[in-house]
């Protein structure tokens, strides 16, 4: 079955694809046949694997045992390809949390090379080419190994994203864009920064610690069923304004080159941390210049994030995240 590893509070199972075929799932030996077909497969691959064991589940956590589900590598030296399948059987492009899971695996199980490999994700989105690759090296951080994830360069704004019908506001000197939905949830919530990390972001902008949503406030009605709409692709949301749907996080500066930071993520909902959403954060924190090129610590309730952005002549050129795991029991 599957082995479950922690990053942040960001929990997700792994398997290769030949347990998946050993429990009588009809998934394709090609990592992109396999995404293009996830509609025959995926959701009976999240129940199997991701459900708690015998449909009991601790009080006061969501209804899987974890945040989705890593299958891979579908060859047995890099470049490693792989699928991150959310809990609702949607694909992701990239799960900064997700890789860095994926990389301790394959760390454990011997396959990882010492001078790293390229994780190439495989997706069924229309609205971004696939896979998107991601390099990753094994690397120490104050004493605790972990690894480093090479993001490559955001993108900015809602061409970037492909959102529709936004407003666009000026914000601490920049122009950002305002979201109606959000705005009209909590006035605090009108500006906001679209950025593109392999996968789409729309990071609020809030002045004010109270206008940061909790998780559990994220997971009651009638939030929960107001952020769905917005951040869900149809038919389980209204993809507006992003007809694939985006993963929200609202922001907050804590100090110098430090962001406080909540997550609610397409396919999934409420997380404790995001390794891309904390990425598209320090990159939105940069553009409206809340930090500087260097590193950023971006604070969930998972845990901190560091990230690093390279600045060259005014342009934001690259973005790496550091990321650590380990097993837990699930």
């Amino acid at each position: 079955m599957a082995k479950f590893y922690d990053a942040r509070g960001n929990i997700y199972g792994v398997v290769s694809p030949q347990q998946v075929r050993e429990v009588g799932i009809d998934l394709p030996t090609n990592a992109q046949e396999a995404a293009s077909s996830r509609a025959i497969w995926s959701e009976h691959a999240i129940a199997t694997f991701c459900q708690w064991p015998d449909g009991i589940r601790p009080t006061g956590v969501k209804h899987h045992r974890s945040d989705g589900l890593l299958i891979g590598p579908f060859q047995s030296s890099p470049p490693f390809d792989l699928l991150i399948v959310n809990t609702d059987g949607t694909l992701a492009e990239r799960s900064g949390n997700g890789l860095t899971i994926f990389s301790q695996a394959l760390f454990e199980q011997g396959v990882m090379p010492e001078e790293g490999a390229a994780l190439r994700v495989h997706h069924d989105k229309q609205d971004a080419l696939s896979p998107v690759p991601t390099s990753v090296k094994p690397a120490q951080v104050a004493g605790v190994q972990g690894f480093w994830l090479d993001l490559g360069q955001p993108g900015f704004g809602p061409a970037a994203v492909g959102a529709l019908g936004v407003e666009s506001h000026p914000f601490n000197g920049v122009q950002v864009s305002g979201v109606r939905p959000l705005a009209q949830l909590d006035p605090a919530w009108a500006h906001s920064q679209f950025v593109r990390i392999g996968n789409p972001h729309c990071v609020t902008l809030v002045q004010d610690e109270a206008a940061l949503p909790s998780n559990a406030q994220m997971l009651e009605s009638p939030l929960a069923d107001c952020l769905t709409a917005i951040a869900y692709a149809m038919p389980t949301g209204a993809g507006q304004p992003c007809p694939a749907g985006i993963n929200l996080q609202w922001a907050m500066r804590a100090g110098d080159q430090r962001i406080v930071a909540r997550v609610f993520e397409r396919g999934e909902g409420p997380t404790a941390s995001s390794g891309t959403s904390a990425s598209a954060v320090a990159s939105a924190a940069w553009r409206v210049g809340w930090v500087s090129a260097g590193e950023v610590q971006v604070v969930m309730p998972g845990g901190t994030a560091p990230i690093l952005l390279e600045e060259r002549d005014g342009e934001l050129l690259g973005v790496r995240l550091f990321g650590t795991a380990h097993r837990t029991k699930r």
